[in-house]
């Protein structure tokens, strides 16, 4: 197969892993504190919001790493 199509369909492959990865987190997560993340969030909490924010980057970029080496 062609190297180039091969490294988008990596790329592709790489971004449902990283949703899903993150959707995981999230589940995890909120099983673990004593409120609800999505009830806090349409009550505007911003805490919890930045909190939900930085738990995403922080895996989108670790999964980025490990994905983008692996296509080395």
């Amino acid at each position: 197969m062609d190297p180039l199509i091969l490294n988008f369909l990596y790329a592709i492959g790489g971004g449902f892993v990283t949703l899903a990865f993150m959707w995981l987190g999230c589940k995890l997560f909120n099983s673990t504190v004593n409120f609800s993340i999505g009830t806090e969030l349409k009550s505007g909490n911003i805490a919890v919001g930045l909190m939900v924010m930085g738990m995403f980057i922080g895996i989108g970029v670790a999964l980025g790493l490990v994905i983008g080496l692996g296509l080395n």
